[in-house]
């Protein structure tokens, strides 16, 4: 076992480049003051938040497809640059909703939300410190991380996000976007949204990926997963992941939620499609004797990051999944989407030069860690590369501390610590 490190006080997490000067601001993105208090409009039943005022038929200043974590992130980091920009957050769906995850969210998401002024989101759930890895050979690891994760539903995260950044000023919008025309001083949602800047943060499916001429995602850079809720007897303080034995990678997971209940699932990356039913068996073949939910077993599928970046010059721009910013060993998204949405946030106020300025920000920000992970995710399809980093991290804590910061958010993986998994890999050999 792994001798646990006493957790150091994060640094202070501040967004990506200083904030514009009031000049720059006022420029690309004209302050308006927000409109006073009305009852709740929206464009179908059981949406709520946007205000008779806000007329979806005035230029806005940034328009945001998608309320997930990605788009939440941008419109907060928007506002705290230029207080009073016009910032329209459009989604499909009625927050509240659920949404396909496994619900852990490390602390570096929590450190970022923080510097974007929404803190305090850390206590949506208890802190869960152990982590528990079993490698395909039956290799395993047991230890605290250096800081503990939250397990949160999404319905409950994504909910609060929302509402940090409507408290903000962003204007909530029920609208299910269709179509994007990009014109030279603006961009048109659907013919009636018209805004100097989108950007896309609607997931997988991404429309507004779509609409920009994205070629779909290669063979091997997908993953595919399903996700239930089940009563469990597991430990209540650990995140467990079983890595399966089969080829290609995949691995089940339980993470530990209050009063006995567990986000548990199954994610499959690279292969070919794979039925529900056929996820869940191999679920329950890694983790037998989950009391499962049907009620609540959804699938999804996850562009990984080790496809294509494509984010083309001009006024809209690509976030989070949208953007294929998922990573490829883990399947982890909530800390690319919040750190790309930073990002898109500042290469927002630069209107036309926005999609250039977003490539290279986050060449700057994720790029020697894209390339590490990339690395990395390359190797893992090798099931005795993976119990060789299991046992190394088992013996030495910078490996696995390495693996969490790798796995979890930009870590890297140093020449020391791929020199301790390359020993072990040679040692199983024998």
């Amino acid at each position: 076992m792994v001798t646990p490190r006493r957790a150091s006080s994060p640094a202070t997490t501040t967004p990506v480049g200083p904030a514009p000067t009031t000049t720059t601001c006022g420029t690309t993105l004209p302050v308006r003051r927000p409109a006073r208090a009305a009852a709740p409009v929206d464009d179908d039943p059981g949406g709520r938040r946007t205000t008779p005022e806000e007329r979806m038929d005035e230029v806005a200043d940034v328009a945001v497809v998608g309320a997930g974590p990605a788009g939440a992130a941008t419109a907060l980091r928007v506002l705290q640059l230029c207080p009073g920009a016009r910032v329209l957050l459009l989604d499909a769906a009625a927050f509240p909703r659920d949404k396909v995850c496994g619900d852990g969210i490390a602390a570096p998401v929590f450190d970022l939300l923080d510097a974007l002024g929404a803190p305090g989101l850390d206590a949506l759930g208890p802190p869960v410190s152990g982590l528990r890895v079993h490698s395909p050979g039956g290799r395993s690891v047991v230890a605290d991380c250096a800081r503990p994760s939250r397990v949160v539903p999404r319905e409950v995260f994504d909910a609060a996000l929302v509402d940090a950044a409507v408290a903000r000023g962003a204007v909530l919008r029920r609208h299910r976007v269709r179509r994007v025309e990009v014109r030279p001083d603006r961009v048109v949602l659907d013919g009636e949204v018209h805004a100097r800047v989108v950007v896309g943060a609607d997931g997988a499916h991404s429309v507004v990926r779509r609409a920009l001429g994205a070629p779909p995602a290669p063979d091997g850079a997908t993953a595919m997963a399903v996700r239930g809720y089940a009563r469990t007897n597991g430990d209540p303080d650990a995140l467990v992941i079983a890595f399966a034995r089969a080829a290609p990678p995949a691995y089940a997971w339980s993470f530990p939620l209050p009063g006995g209940r567990a986000n548990v699932g199954y994610g499959v990356f690279g292969a070919p499609r794979a039925s529900k039913r056929e996820l869940l068996d191999r679920l329950d073949a890694e983790l037998p004797g989950l009391d499962l939910d049907p009620a609540t077993v959804r699938g999804h599928h996850l562009p990984l990051s080790t496809g294509p970046r494509f984010q083309p010059d001009g006024r809209v721009l690509l976030v989070g999944d949208a953007a294929a910013l998922v990573n490829p060993v883990t399947g982890e998204g909530i800390f690319y989407g919040v750190a790309s949405g930073a990002l898109a946030a500042r290469a927002a106020l630069l209107g036309a030069g926005a999609g250039a300025a977003l490539r290279a920000a986050l060449r700057r920000s994720l790029g020697r860690h894209h390339r590490h992970v990339g690395a990395l995710a390359r190797a893992v399809p090798h099931a005795r590369f993976v119990d060789a980093a299991v046992v190394a991290a088992g013996r030495d804590r910078r490996v696995f501390d390495a693996i969490v910061e790798v796995g979890l958010e930009r870590g890297t993986a140093s020449p020391r610590v791929l020199a301790s998994i390359a020993a072990d890999y040679l040692r199983l050999l024998r």
